[in-house]
């Protein structure tokens, strides 16, 4: 396994590559590997001949009052883990490889950005495309692996993709949850115990809402209620939002038909939570 640290070395690498006829599938992650990253990568390692892996917390999407300096870091520890799970290179470059000068340029996403994470954390998608268009013109990837943990990413790079003409294949990839149903996630370290027993009420609201619409209910509004009482009766959280929109146009719908996602973002004390349901309702 390498570790390559400068920009100009991981093109030259991908390049080589790729005239060798080599497929490389590509995991970007912000560190601190857990098990949902190392279910991305092993995925990406079945379905590729090299596997990059890029380690990067991008200052881009944290707001002014957002958590980048406490976002957890240990490379030793995720350098391990990549290894273990058979990745080819780790991409690890700092701020200074990444953004040398203050950009001149950015990309600006206009769709799709204000409902969901979008609504509250203004010009974070802004920084996620970004860096993300940055890395993929670095790793030039054929094939690049997301989790739908983070379902509203996944649609807004969708988009990216599309709309830049990129030659890449965006795999969107199950959330992987701890055994109560919480998704794996690298904030949950900030979780006191009894946040963490009522963290689990995210996933068991947002199960109970497909069982009312199994059972018929079509009206977006009483099932929004419904998860609203639920955390509120069952956590000490703030309800960030609790939406329920198609997907993946993410657009507000009147009546539940076709494919749609239910969204839910809690803040407990330091840390918080997202979660999602994508399904299909037959009117």
């Amino acid at each position: 396994m390498k570790i390559v640290k400068t920009i100009t070395e991981m093109q030259e690498l991908v390049q080589s590559y790729k005239q060798d006829g080599k497929s490389v599938g590509f995991v970007p992650t912000m560190g601190y590997l857990h098990e949902g990253h190392l279910s991305l990568m092993n995925k990406a390692r079945s379905e590729n001949d090299i596997l990059v892996v890029s380690i990067f917390v991008n200052p881009l999407q944290f707001g002014p009052n957002e958590d980048f300096d406490r976002y957890p870091r240990d490379f030793d520890r995720d350098e391990a883990l990549a290894k273990n799970a058979s990745v080819d290179i780790i991409f690890y470059p700092d701020v200074k490889e990444m953004y040398p000068k203050e950009m001149a340029m950015t990309i600006h996403v206009q769709q799709g950005i204000d409902v969901l994470c979008g609504r509250s954390r203004p010009g974070h998608f802004d920084g996620v495309a970004t860096v993300v268009l940055k890395l993929f013109n670095i790793v030039m990837p054929t094939n690049v692996y997301f989790g739908m943990k983070d379902a509203q990413q996944v649609a807004v790079i969708t988009q990216l993709i599309e709309n830049f003409n990129l030659p890449i294949n965006l795999v969107p990839c199950d959330t992987l949850r701890e055994e109560d149903g919480l998704a794996k996630s690298s904030r949950n370290v900030y979780l006191s115990s009894e946040e963490r027993k009522q963290a689990s009420a995210i996933y068991q609201s947002l199960q109970k809402s497909i069982e009312r619409i199994k059972t018929g209910e079509r009206n977006p509004l009483v099932i929004r209620e419904f998860i609203t009482s639920y955390l509120t009766d069952y956590t000490d959280g703030m309800i960030d939002y609790a939406e329920i929109l198609s997907y993946p146009e993410l657009k507000e719908i009147e009546h539940l038909n076709g494919n749609i996602i239910i969204a839910i973002a809690l803040k407990f004390e330091k840390a918080r939570l997202i979660d999602n349901v994508t399904l299909t309702v037959e009117s």
